[in-house]
């Protein structure tokens, strides 16, 4: 479908998914799939993860190589007299060790350490304006550990270029971000199939 959409009327939005239903982030990867077969540049940036293998990852390198054929007219496939690698437009970097500890316990001061790596490179990667889309999966579970301030995630936010996109996602949102997002979509739970004691999925959960 042909884009109608003014030219003054784009601007980049900032997006939340938030609430204690399931879908978060496959909402926030539903979104960058989109966004990369319109030929955006994405980036996900996974602040916690970091231990599991996710399916994910292995759907980006797979849609990475399928653009990057596509763009060299090989029609999906790569010939190995191919020089060049595929256009790496849709990377998703796993920056935790896949969990932290709370609920009264003391956090760990490496799980601190890496989340504070991990914004200084989303900073740079929103400021820089490289990317259409930065998705920042899991951040509001950072904020609400106290492990990152709400406030400097939002100084970053306002000063964002105008046409990058920002995607948050997580358990309780904060306040400042609410009010500063465009978009807020909170997931809510009907029910789940762990109440009945049904384990992860693969290819579902992870």
């Amino acid at each position: 479908m042909p884009d109608s959409t003014p030219e003054a009327a784009r601007r980049g939005l900032i997006l939340i998914n938030t609430g204690p239903g399931k879908g978060k982030t496959t909402a926030a990867l539903g979104t960058a799939l989109r966004a990369a077969g319109n030929g955006m540049s994405v980036l996900i940036l996974q602040f916690l993860k970091g231990s599991w293998h996710y399916g994910e990852l292995d759907a980006a390198a797979a849609l990475n190589t399928a653009l990057g054929a596509a763009e060299s007219g090989t029609g999906g496939t790569l010939s190995p007299a191919t020089s060049s690698p595929p256009a790496q437009n849709f990377v998703i970097r796993q920056l935790g060790r896949g969990f932290v500890k709370v609920g009264g316990a003391e956090t760990d001061p490496e799980d601190i350490r890496l989340v504070e790596a991990a914004w200084a490179e989303a900073a740079a990667a929103i400021l820089s304006g490289d990317w259409d889309l930065v998705v920042l999966d899991e951040i509001n579970y950072a904020i609400g550990y106290k492990m990152l301030s709400p406030e400097a995630v939002a100084e970053v936010l306002r000063r964002k270029p105008e046409m990058v996109h920002v995607i948050l996602t997580g358990r309780n949102a904060h306040p400042l971000l609410v009010e500063l997002a465009d978009t807020v979509t909170e997931m809510r739970e009907v029910k789940h199939a762990y109440q009945r004691g049904i384990l992860a999925q693969r290819g579902i959960e992870f």
